[in-house]
C-alpha cells in the first residue's frame, strides 16, 4: 500500500509528530516544556544525537536536526535516510499518521524528508500467508516552503518507485515476457500513454533477431512492448528514448549461472521496469514531453532449441553477430531495441539495463556504470539529476580501441569481448547499434540488494525511475 503525503490543513490529533529544525533555538518558540526541552538539549548537545524521540504517553514526538554545512545533495540524501529512520520508529511504535512540522530554514529538506519515510514504508509481502503491513499510511507535512506541485510529485513518484519494485520483486511464476507486457500496457493506458505489444509473430517478421534467438529455449514467446507520451503542446521536436532490458528471468542459457549465481535473476528486467515506470510518472505528472519507451521482453533458458555459443544470428539492423556465451543475452535483446529505436528519429536514447556482473563488481551497489557517445552535455544533465537523487553515474571510458574486442572471425562483431572491461566492451556492443546520441546505463548494482539499505530497501530498489523523472524534469 502506498504511503500518501498531504499539505497540512487542518488541526487534529495525530498520532506522531515530526519536528524538523536545524538548530536548537528554533524550539524554544514552539510548544514544548521546559523538561522536553532540557531533554532534547542534552540529547543534541551533549550526546551528539540528531535524530530525538521525546517520551510521551499521549503522541509521539520526534524532533529531527539536519546541518545544512556541504552541498545540497548530500543534505538532501542524509535528510532521506534520516526519513528511512524515522518511518521504521513510526512502524515499530504502529502509528497511522505523522504530521511533520517544516521549521527548517531550506526549501527542500522536508520534500527529502517525506521522500525517505515514504520510500522507506515499502514492503513487498504478497506472498507471505501472514500479512504485516507496516502501520504508517499518512504522512501530513506543515510547511510553507512546498508547492502543490511537490506534493503531487511526490505522491506520484512513491507510487512509480512502489510499482517498479513490485515488478522487479515478482517471481517468473507470476511474470513472464506476456505478463509483464501486459501490465505495463494496463499501467500505461491508466495515464493516457499509448501501448502497443509485439507478439512473436509480428518480432518475427521484425527480424529481431537477438530477442529471438534468445527466447529460443523458453517454453514462453517473447514481447516488444512500446510506450509512447507525447501530449500536445510538448516541447521537444525530437523525442527522448529509453530503453530497458526485459529479461523475466536469466539461467543463462545454455552457459548456465553455477552455484547461487541464479537466486535473484528474477531482477533482471529492472532496467525495463525503470523505463515502464518512469515514463508512467512522467505521463501522470503530465509533464510535456515526448517520450518513447522501448522494452524487448524474454526469459534465457536453456532447452532442446536454445541458442548456443558458435551460433550466428542476423539482427534487427540486418548485422550479424557471433556468439561465444548464452550468459550475454541482454545485450542481444538491447541490440534490437536501439536499432528500432532510429524509426523514432530521436534525440537522446537513454538504456538501463542489468547488463554485467563486471559493473557490479567494478562500483559495488552505490552507484551506475554510464558511458556515453554524441551526448556530452545530456550526460551532464543526466549526472546532475544522479547526484540529485543519490542515484550517481560512474563514468567509464568508451574508446574506440574497447571495440576491438568484440570483432568476430566468423561474423561482423561477437557478443562477449573477453576477461578485461567488460562492462565496457558491453557498451561497445550496444553502440554499434546506435547512429545518434546515445547513454549507456548498467544499473546491475543497485537494481536488487542483498541487505537492507536505508529507503532503498532490501531487494528491488525501483533504481532509475527518480533519475529519469528528474532528467526530464530539468529539460522542460
Amino acid at each position: 500500500m502506498q504511503t500518501i503525503i498531504k499539505k497540512f490543513n487542518k488541526a487534529r490529533h495525530f498520532e506522531a509528530y515530526i519536528y524538523l529544525v536545524n538548530n536548537y533555538k528554533q524550539l524554544t518558540a514552539l510548544s514544548f516544556s521546559r523538561n522536553e526541552l532540557n531533554y532534547i538539549k542534552n540529547q543534541y548537545e551533549v550526546l551528539e544525537k540528531e535524530l530525538i524521540i521525546l517520551p510521551n504517553l499521549d503522541a509521539v514526538k520526534i524532533v529531527q536536526f539536519v546541518k545544512t554545512e556541504g552541498p545540497s545533495w548530500k543534505i538532501q540524501e542524509n535528510c532521506r535516510k534520516a526519513g528511512d529512520k524515522i518511518a521504521c520508529i513510526l512502524n515499530d511504535n504502529k502509528k497511522t499518521t505523522v504530521l511533520l512540522h517544516d521549521y527548517s530554514e531550506m526549501q527542500f529538506l522536508a520534500y527529502a524528508l517525506a521522500e525517505g519515510m515514504a520510500l522507506g514504508n515499502y514492503q513487498f509481502i504478497k506472498y507471505k500467508t501472514e500479512q504485516k503491513p507496516n502501520a504508517l499510511v499518512e504522512i501530513e507535512i506543515d510547511s510553507n516552503q512546498l508547492s502543490k506541485l511537490q506534493y503531487d510529485h511526490l505522491n506520484i513518484i512513491t507510487d512509480a518507485v512502489y510499482k517498479c519494485r513490485d515488478l522487479v520483486n515478482e517471481p517468473l511464476t507470476f511474470l513472464n515476457a506476456v505478463s509483464f507486457s501486459e501490465i505495463i500496457s494496463e499501467m500505461s493506458v491508466s495515464v493516457g500513454i499509448k501501448a502497443e505489444i509485439f507478439n512473436k509473430s509480428k518480432i518475427e517478421a521484425l527480424k529481431m533477431g537477438g530477442l529471438l534467438a534468445v527466447n529460443r529455449g523458453s517454453i514462453d514467446p517473447p514481447t516488444f512492448t512500446v510506450m509512447e507520451w507525447k501530449p500536445k503542446g510538448h516541447k521537444n521536436k525530437k523525442p527522448f528514448v529509453f530503453v530497458g532490458k526485459g529479461v523475466v528471468y536469466d539461467t543463462g542459457g545454455v552457459n548456465i549461472k553455477t552455484g547461487d549465481y541464479m537466486l535473484d535473476m528474477k531482477c533482471d528486467m529492472g532496467g525495463a521496469a525503470a523505463v515502464a515506470c518512469a515514463i508512467y510518472a512522467i505521463a501522470k505528472a503530465k509533464l510535456p514531453v515526448h517520450v518513447v519507451g522501448l522494452i524487448p521482453s524474454t526469459d534465457n533458458r536453456p532447452d532442446g532449441n536454445a541458442y548456443v555459443p558458435g551460433d550466428v544470428i542476423t539482427m534487427f539492423t540486418g548485422k550479424t553477430v557471433e556468439i561465444m556465451n548464452t550468459d550475454a543475452e541482454g545485450r542481444l535483446i538491447l541490440a534490437d531495441a536501439l536499432g528500432y529505436a532510429s524509426k523514432y528519429k530521436p534525440s537522446l536514447v537513454i538504456d538501463l539495463a542489468t547488463l554485467t556482473g563486471a559493473a557490479s563488481r567494478a562500483i559495488g551497489h552505490y552507484g551506475i556504470v554510464a558511458m556515453h557517445d554524441n551526448a556530452e552535455s545530456e550526460f551532464e544533465m543526466l549526472k546532475q539529476s544522479g547526484q540529485s537523487v543519490y542515484e550517481r553515474l560512474a563514468e567509464f571510458p568508451f574508446w574506440d580501441e574497447y571495440g576491438e574486442l568484440i570483432k568476430s572471425d566468423v561474423a561482423d562483431i561477437k557478443n562477449l569481448g573477453g576477461a578485461e572491461a567488460g562492462m565496457i566492451t558491453a557498451g561497445k556492443f550496444l553502440h554499434q547499434f546506435t547512429d545518434y546520441p546515445f547513454i549507456h546505463l548498467d544499473i546491475a548494482g543497485p537494481v536488487f540488494l542483498d541487505k537492507k539499505d536505508s529507503y532503498r530497501g532490501k531487494a528491488a530498489t525501483g533504481v532509475g525511475v527518480r533519475l529519469l523523472f528528474d532528467f526530464i524534469m530539468n529539460k522542460i
